[in-house]
């Protein structure tokens, strides 16, 4: 051994003896998570991808899992006529969703949460659609709404139903929230929805009428699958006898082919308030002509998030410019409290489009308005905190 060796030996000694194990140890384990920094609790950035960290089941395959409220994906956008995409909504929703939780809920708008209203919300997986025909993927989506809507519920809705009027087969549902995927995807919910309630009334909230008549819409390319697209599928929900004459539009500002459109749209049993009738009848008369329009009726909600401005949400299918705000419409939302809602959905979302995920963000934040809407009795009123605010 030369000198630099023993040099070296002598100066390593004590950081070698430092990291050996001692020969007189101790039975001491080191603490455990659990002890130290208890339950396992994800952060807002990290764990499974679930709607709000809500609990996740595959609800279809477990057919034994009962909720009240259920969210279900229907990945599905092969019938766009614009740009695709929106098979990829459900994921970015459910991604935008990722600061809300169950403990934190609760909302001033609302004065209320809805994880704390005694009804269990879980997140239901989505729907395996396949993406290569159309007449399979609408049926396996009629199946597995239908696979869900016949579940007994966990808890139940108890005199919310009461006091609404049960469905026409006399059974309580459970509700479902769909996150779409292309608007096709209503044709399917509203067939399994009729099977229940009968004709259905329908908000829908859009920059498009979606009442297109297929034959005139697209003539000498029409074949019987080809009729079914997100720009029909109320034409055709009409033809079948699935909603009632007491539907209406909201935020609609497309452009058209000419007056025959809007006679159609009549016909299909709408009426429509446009998007520029906000700044004339203000949000108050726009929510008092929504809830006259359908009534005491079963009432299905549908929003496309192009009914938003793009530059609020960029990413979506077909974007129209002039739209509604995330505020405004989130007010219009509150205000529709306590009629019949038998179920929702938030459809093109298309997140090849987004920047910083703030379409993805709105679509969710959409969602959990609406789990506050069907469990609310009543509009929550201008700001239900607003009393303890002052107070404060």
């Amino acid at each position: 051994m030369n000198l630099t060796s023993v040099v070296l030996a002598v100066a390593l000694a004590p950081f070698v003896a430092g990291h050996q194990i001692p020969l007189t140890s101790t039975d001491e384990k080191p603490p455990t998570w659990r002890s130290k920094y208890g339950p396992q609790r994800d952060q807002p950035f990290s764990g499974p991808l679930s709607f709000a960290h809500l609990p996740y089941a595959r609800c279809l395959e477990n057919e034994d899992t009962a909720f009240d409220i259920a969210i279900l994906g229907m990945p599905f956008d092969t019938g766009v006529t614009f740009r695709p995409g929106a098979r990829f909504g459900p994921y970015a929703i459910r991604s935008g969703s990722r600061r809300q939780r169950e403990t934190g809920g609760y909302t001033i708008a609302w004065g209320s949460s809805p994880y704390t209203q005694g009804v269990k919300i879980l997140d239901c997986g989505d729907i395996p659609v396949t993406p290569f025909d159309n007449a399979i993927a609408v049926d396996q989506m009629e199946v597995a709404y239908s696979t869900l809507l016949y579940r007994t519920p966990f808890g139940g809705f108890g005199e919310r139903d009461i006091t609404r009027g049960l469905s026409n087969d006399g059974l309580e549902h459970p509700r479902v929230i769909s996150l779409g995927g292309d608007h096709t995807i209503v044709l399917p919910i509203l067939r399994s929805l009729h099977k229940a309630y009968g004709p259905i009334s329908v908000i829908h909230f859009d920059a498009h009428l979606d009442t297109w008549k297929p034959d005139t819409r697209y003539p000498d390319q029409t074949t019987e699958q080809s009729r079914v697209t997100h720009g029909t599928f109320f034409y055709l929900a009409q033809e079948e006898g699935l909603i009632s004459n007491q539907s209406i539009h909201a935020g609609i500002r497309c452009k058209l082919e000419g007056l025959s459109d809007l006679q159609n749209d009549r016909e299909v049993g709408f009426h429509l308030i446009t998007t520029d009738d906000i700044d004339d009848l203000g949000i108050p008369e726009v929510v008092r002509r929504i809830r006259d329009r359908v009534g005491k009726t079963p009432v299905y909600l549908s929003l496309d998030i192009d009914v938003i401005d793009p530059g609020l949400a960029p990413a979506t299918g077909t974007p129209e410019p002039g739209g509604w705000t995330t505020r405004e419409l989130k007010r219009i939302i509150r205000g529709l409290a306590g009629l019949n809602f038998i179920g929702a959905d938030i459809v093109e979302v298309a997140p090849a489009y987004d920047h910083a995920d703030i379409t993805g963000i709105a679509a969710a934040d959409f969602v959990a308005d609406f789990l506050s809407l069907l469990l609310a009795e009543k509009p929550p009123g201008h700001s239900p905190g607003g009393k303890f605010l002052e107070e404060l």
